[in-house]
């Protein structure tokens, strides 16, 4: 393994990539420690000559206020993504792999080039444009339906999810049951059900804040949670940071609630034929919901809600969750009148 490297410290990086024969010795490239991840470290590497790139190591330790552990070794899994999503995602809409050393639980990727926004940032400041919108679910919808259409090789390569069940079933689903117990009994049968859809490629982490945006043109970032499983919790997964801001964002609310229902449509539209994504609509409310309770109650909540909204989200979700809506248009109109 040789010694160990933390590439926060930009001298030791330096030292590492100098090494590893990856920088020559005379360049010295500009570090910026980038913020925002609590799963992993992450530096841009600004090179005077040729491209820019971003390393991540992986964290053992999530930085978040509870005890939240996962191996590091996930970085491998985060890796193979990055050789297999161009294949299957439109082009330019994922950031090429320039090299992997998991013995030190890293890789490095080609940097996303100036200028660009970070969608959550967008959509916080109430920028939710429809154009964006349909980028991120057509990007979903072809991801797992690609997937699906090469599943003989792709369910094989990413049939391991004990990442998933660190980062999202316990700390998401288990977690937030333990706490919150008018929901236990749901979110235990959420789990269940999903160990056992093994359906497509499903990122786990389909998120704005892993979206950059460059010339109105969406880019997919953090690819760690990825395994083959239940494509609904992706759905579910995104139409809750949608909703979320809908409620957080109250002058915008109705933008919000318009992005969600295209993002619903646009998914469908991707997909096409779903008759292979058995009880898709079913299992996409079920994770919308749980997915919400455990973004107020669960180890990683969203840090722009205040306390009353998280207890008005916690609420409206509970009490949906008693009688699930029939479907995803049902679940948009219902949750944002509860709150």
């Amino acid at each position: 393994m040789g010694q160990p490297v933390d590439i926060e410290d930009h001298a030791a990086l330096l030292d590492y990539l100098r090494r590893t024969h990856r920088l020559p010795p005379e360049k010295t490239p500009a570090f910026e420690t980038l913020a925002g991840g609590v799963s992993n470290k992450t530096v841009l590497v600004e090179r005077s000559v040729g491209e820019s790139w971003v390393i991540k190591q992986a964290l053992p330790k999530l930085r978040v206020k509870v005890d939240w552990f996962s191996d590091p070794s996930r970085i491998r899994r985060e890796a193979e993504a990055l050789r297999w999503l161009p294949e299957l995602a439109p082009p330019g809409t994922i950031t090429p792999l320039v090299f992997e050393d998991p013995d030190h639980h890293l890789l490095a990727m080609l940097a996303v080039p100036q200028p660009h926004e970070n969608w959550k940032t967008m959509l916080l400041a109430g920028r939710a444009l429809p154009k964006h919108v349909r980028q991120f679910a057509r990007l979903l919808g072809r991801i797992h339906r690609e997937s699906h259409g090469r599943r003989g090789h792709l369910a094989a390569t990413f049939h391991d999810r004990s990442f998933f069940e660190s980062l999202r079933l316990e700390p998401y689903y288990l977690f937030t049951g333990s706490q919150v117990g008018e929901s236990a009994m749901f979110l235990r049968g959420l789990v269940e059900a999903t160990r056992g859809r093994r359906l497509a490629l499903v990122h786990g982490d389909y998120s704005p804040k892993n979206v950059l945006v460059r010339e109105d043109r969406i880019v997919l970032l953090d690819h760690e949670v990825i395994h083959w499983g239940d494509p609904a919790f992706d759905v579910g997964f995104a139409l809750t940071h949608l909703l979320s801001k809908a409620l957080h964002l109250r002058a915008h609310r109705v933008r919000f609630r318009q992005s969600a229902i295209y993002f619903w449509d646009e998914y469908l539209a991707e997909v096409g034929d779903v008759t292979w994504l058995a009880d898709l609509e079913f299992f996409a409310v079920r994770h919308t919901l749980g997915c919400l309770l455990a973004r107020v109650a669960g180890r990683s909540p969203l840090e722009y809600l205040a306390e009353a909204e998280r207890v008005l989200q916690r609420e409206a979700v509970v009490g949906l969750m008693s009688k699930p809506p029939a479907g995803v248009m049902v679940l948009i109109k219902e949750f944002l009148e509860r709150v």
